[in-house]
Parts: C-alpha cells; structure tokens; sequence
C-alpha cells in the first residue's frame, strides 16, 4: 500500500517538473529574447497548449519508467478487485480467480494465497499465487482442516447469504497478519461473494449444457440399439415363418393334392370304396400337419407376444416353456417388482431360446434357470451340467438374441467348466432409456 502512495506521489511530482519547464522554456526563453507586447501576453497559452498536447507521450514515458524502478503496476488490491470484477462479468473466469488470489498475495504480503472453491460438502483449490503453490484441484473434506494446514496462516469464508461459496487462505509465516491485513481479506471475501456466485453459476450452466449433450448422444445411441433390436426381431421372425411356410405348409399342400387324387373319377371308378378310404386317410394325415402348423403358429405369435409374460412377469412365462420341453427344468429365485416391458422381454426371449436349445432332448440331469433382480439389473442364469452341445455351439445358436441383447445395453456370458459343463449369465439394467441426475455436479471451471 505505502509503495503504491510513493509511486503515485512520485508520478505527480514528475509530471509537474515536466510541465515546469515546459512552461520555463516557453516563457523564460521567448520573453528574455527582447520581444514584448501581444507576444508576452501569448506565451503562457502557448506553453499551456504545448504541456496539453505533449501531456499523454510524457505519462507514457514516466509511467514506463516508474514501473522498470519500482517494479510496481500502479494498482491497488481494490483496484485489481475492480479489474478481477469487469474479468468475471466479461466471462474470463480462468483470469478472474487467480487474479483474486494475486489480489490477496500482493495486498497483504503473503508468501501465498489461495482460492478454494466450496464444491459440495468439499473445497477444492482453483486457484493459487503466485503459481506452482498450491495444485489446482486438491480437495480438503472441510474448514477445520484446512485450517489445520500448516501451510494456512489466516481464512476468510466468502459466503452468499447462509451459503459458503469459497475460502479465502493466505501462508504468511515470516511476518504478522496484522489489522490492515485482516480488513483486506474481509473486504476481498465480500466483494468476492457475488463475483464466486457467477462463478458457480457459470459452472452449474457449464454442467448442464455438458449433461444435455451426454443426454442427446446416450438417445442417439439408444435410438440406434433399438433400431438394431428391431432388425434382429424381424430376421427372428422371418426365419420363424420361414421354417413354418417352406417345410410344414409344402407337407400340408401335398397331402391335400394326394387326398384330391385318391377320389379322381378313374379311382372311384375302379375302387369306391378303396378310393374313399384313401381319401380320409389322407385327410386324417393332413389335419394332423394342420394342427402342428397351428401350434406352431401358436408358438411363433407367443414369442412374438406372450401373454403370460405381460400378465405373471418373466419367471410365469419361463414356466410355461419350460412345460413343453421334454427335459426336466429347474426355474428358481424371485423377481419382487415387476420391471418394464422391454426389461422383462428382453431377458425371457434370450432365456427362453436358451432353454429351447438346452431342453429340446431328455437327459438325466435337470436344466436350472435363475431368475435374480439386483444391483440394478435383471439376470438370468442357467447351469446345465451335461449340456447336449458344446458351449460355442450353444451361443452361435443365440448369436440373434445376444445380438438383440447387447443392442438394448445387455450382455450374455457363457463359461465352461473342466467336466463339460456350462454356465450362461444374462443381464440388463433394470432401466434402458436415459436418466437425468437430481443435479447437477458443480466442478471446478477450466
């Protein structure tokens, strides 16, 4: 403070010497030429225009020259508060927080100073002078310990209303923290109260923009995984009528066309009642196909849509796969709430298809399925001891459903043990779309 009054005083002082000879030359050195009259009574307008007009180069040169001899910018700490102010209003908060710590470090002498910034129930360092003291971001849990700090001399808390915004901390171990000092950061920490709510302000906007753009590409990405999910279910159901159409309709077109031949005119002419019997057998052949071809349909429209998986839940609509299965299955665990569709579905579809593969022969050993929600997420697993086919053969079979799986944000884990036997784990998070935190998270800005 006493340096920043002497360079001022020294500043004036020097400038007015400057003017004083201006005025010395002009008048002293024009009027001693023997001239009188009009031109005396000129010459102090004229040495008054040439100090106004050589006034601005002068200050620039002394300003020069006071700052090469004393080091010293011309600013008070208030002065630099003001500066670190129109920093903040214009946006530059990367300078506005470390010109509040030099504010404090060159105002009261402190070896350092430091900014913490009060981050949820944590201070985190933001700034420090002069540079390389404290490391930006260090955190402390509270004041208590930072008061605790050896390298903590005085704290000032900057608060906003009844919040605390930040910590003003200076190290000053060499000389006293004396009234001056104390007045200093106090005033500092109240001008800074508004200027570290637009900073936190800025930081809270800062997060919410880059939430909103986490938010936008995790829907991109959600819209394409169910735009994967979708095509695997369509190739799903179009190998399924396929295999319907192609195989079981052909059989079925072929025993009409036989059971149409058996009762031509020529073969009731020859044998009626040969022909008539011929006739139904082949009906009675046909309408077998027909009903396994309507079960089947049955089966593929409850893939597509099972009822008891809308009404009792995943583990309703494993039991009743597993009730058409010729081997033995072993369903366990408990799913105390129901989860969404796309959860549940998602889950049964893999584990079902599991279980088809699996259970399409007896065996001597039962299938177990375990159906299990926590941690956030719907699992599946199931242990077969004796599997009918090795471990790579079975996911190649569910290459379709881990395909859909992994779209919806899944995963599908197959191990095998030493005597042969299998283990496949199935998850989901228990929410696929999304979510939006209670708040956002307020870091340090830079």
């Amino acid at each position: 403070m006493e340096r920043t009054v002497l360079v001022r005083a020294l500043r004036l002082l020097l400038v007015s010497c400057a003017v004083a000879v201006v005025f010395s030359v002009v008048i002293g050195g024009l009027g001693g030429s023997g001239r009188t009259g009009e031109l005396a009574v000129l010459l102090p307008i004229a040495a008054a225009a040439i100090a106004v007009v050589g006034l601005p180069v002068l200050l620039r040169g002394v300003d020069r020259m006071l700052q090469l001899v004393a080091h010293d910018t011309g600013k008070t700490p208030y002065s630099a508060l003001a500066e670190t102010a129109a920093r903040v209003r214009a946006g530059s908060l990367d300078q506005a927080m470390p010109g509040l710590a030099r504010v404090l470090a060159e105002g009261t002498g402190a070896q350092c100073a430091v900014l913490w910034l009060a981050v949820r129930d944590r201070l985190v360092s933001a700034a420090c002078y002069p540079p390389g003291g404290q490391p930006a971001g260090h955190t402390v849990d509270n004041l208590a310990l930072l008061l605790a700090r050896p390298d903590t001399d005085h704290v000032v808390p900057v608060l906003d209303g009844t919040e605390l915004r930040a910590v003003l901390a200076v190290s000053k171990p060499a000389h006293p923290f004396t009234s001056a000092d104390r007045r200093l950061m106090t005033d500092v920490a109240n001008g800074a109260a508004m200027l570290l709510r637009g900073v936190a302000l800025n930081a809270e906007l800062h997060e919410r923009v880059r939430r909103a753009d986490e938010l936008a590409e995790e829907l991109a990405a959600s819209r394409q995984r169910l735009t994967t999910a979708r095509e695997v279910e369509r190739r799903r159901l179009v190998g399924e009528l396929a295999g319907v159409t192609t195989d079981r309709m052909a059989a079925l077109a072929d025993q009409f066309d036989e059971a149409a031949a058996a009762i031509t005119e020529e073969e009731v002419a020859d044998d009626a009642d040969f022909a008539a019997e011929a006739a139904r057998d082949t009906l009675r052949r046909a309408r077998v196909s027909l009903d396994e071809l309507l079960e089947r349909f049955r089966v593929i429209a409850r893939g597509v849509y099972p009822a008891v998986l809308r009404d009792q839940g995943p583990f309703g609509a494993l039991e009743e796969v597993a009730t058409d299965l010729p081997r033995t299955v072993r369903l366990s665990g408990s799913l105390p709430e129901r989860l969404a569709w796309e959860v549940e579905s998602g889950i049964y579809y893999l584990a079902a298809s599991a279980m088809a593969h699996l259970g399409d022969r007896p065996a001597v050993h039962p299938l177990r399925v375990f159906l299990e929600h926590s941690e956030a997420r719907l699992t599946v697993r199931l242990d077969d001891p004796a599997p009918p086919k090795p471990a790579a053969e079975v996911l190649a079979e569910l290459a379709d459903d881990v395909e859909r799986l992994a779209a919806l944000g899944g995963d599908v884990q197959v191990t095998e043990d030493a005597a042969g036997g299998i283990e496949l784990r199935a998850w989901l998070p228990e929410a696929l779309e999304p979510t939006v935190g209670a708040g956002p998270r307020i870091g340090v800005p830079g």
